[in-house]
Formats: C-alpha cells, structure tokens, sequence
C-alpha cells in the first residue's frame, strides 16, 4: 500500500526570478536530457543563464548567496513554456524548490509539477512583485502558502493565490502521484481486467489456428 502525504501547507524562504516566457530550455537546457535517471538534474538549474561559458557563476538570482536555500521561487507568467520535457519541473524540485509561484504556466508543466507533488500557484502580478520587495528586503522572511485557504502569508499580509480545482484536491487528499494510484489500486485493476470480455475471448483462443 502506497500512502501519499497530503500537501496542504508549504513554508519557507522564497527567491524571485524576474521575467516572462521562461522556456523549459532555460530551466534544463536540452543537453543535459540525455541522462538516464533525474538525479544530478538539480545541479544544472537554468546553467546557461547561472554560468558563464567558462563555468562562473553569474549574477542570476540563485547565486546570490542572501536567497541560499529558498524553497519556493515567485516568477512571471508563462512559466514553463516551450518544450514538454519533464526535466524542467525535475531539475527545480531536486534543487531544492517545493513551490512555484506565477502569473500563469505552461499547462504541460503545470501538470508535471503536481505528480512531483510542487504546487504551482498563480498570483496576480502587483502580489507577487508586492512579496518579491519584502524577499529582497529580508530574504529570511517566511512564505507560509495554505493551498486550502487558498493563501500566501507573508509579513503579516494575505495575497490570495489561485491553483486548479483538480490539482488542488488532488494534493490536499494526497493523490497527486497517478503513477502510485495505479500501482495502489492494482487488485482492484487486476479485478477489472479479469472480467474484461474481450480479454477472456482472447486467451481463449490462443493456440487455435491451423489450415482452413
């Protein structure tokens, strides 16, 4: 049996990445899709943009050593877009984010950040660069984001937040994984496939043939 924690509340500090149309090539540039497992994909997050051609580090918001260790990135809108890959979403979660919020996403990133259980949550722009000032002024500041009250505190200030009725039900009641749903539910499924017709025909037919 496979249990999911529900995700219902997410704090930590934050780090804001200015900017629109943040492609899924700046987030993991293409040539780093060749490995086999995710692991390490972390350490080459948005590396075009965080190094140099020689290797050093630039002023890109994640070097800065005052926003070390945010565990949840504010940006623009469209976040996530261009390329379908799951790397991207992969790449920010083994980094260390566990909550990304936007204007808008890219709907297929959208979605593979909910089954690594990483809330993407829109917010309206004055919001967001209202949270991203009080970041830069005291980075320590926690976000304390309630995907049920559907909030983010921050500084003693609410700013609402918005995420899909879908998605948000799903990580409240701890299904955000399909892949483990599946795999928790396959006696049910295996009961399902056994009373399939179409299937009991075909095994009852395998081995008959010969010349007609």
């Amino acid at each position: 049996m496979i249990a999911l924690e529900p995700i219902t509340r997410i704090r930590g500090t934050g780090v804001y990445l200015p900017g629109d149309d943040i492609d899924t090539d700046r987030i993991i540039p293409a040539r780093f899709l060749k490995c086999v497992t995710f692991d390490g994909l972390g350490d080459h997050l948005f590396q075009d943009v965080r190094r140099t051609e020689d290797g050093s580090p630039t002023d890109h918001p994640l070097n800065n050593p005052r926003f070390r260790g945010a565990t949840i990135m504010l940006t623009g809108s469209n976040f996530g877009c261009g390329s379908s890959r799951e790397h991207a979403p992969q790449s920010i979660y083994r980094f260390g984010f566990r909550a990304i919020i936007a204007e808008s996403f890219a709907e297929i990133f959208f979605g593979n950040s909910i089954t690594l259980g990483m809330p993407c949550l829109t917010a309206a722009r004055q919001d967001i660069h209202a949270m991203a000032a009080a970041i830069e002024e005291r980075p320590t500041l926690e976000l304390d984001i309630d995907i049920a009250a559907a909030e983010v505190r921050l500084a003693g200030t609410r700013f609402p937040i918005h995420i899909d009725a879908a998605a948000r039900d799903a990580l409240l009641g701890g299904r955000w994984d399909p892949i483990a749903e599946l795999i928790e539910g396959k006696a049910a499924t295996d009961v399902t496939v056994a009373g399939l017709p179409y299937l009991k025909m075909t095994t009852s037919t395998e081995g008959e043939g010969g010349e007609r």
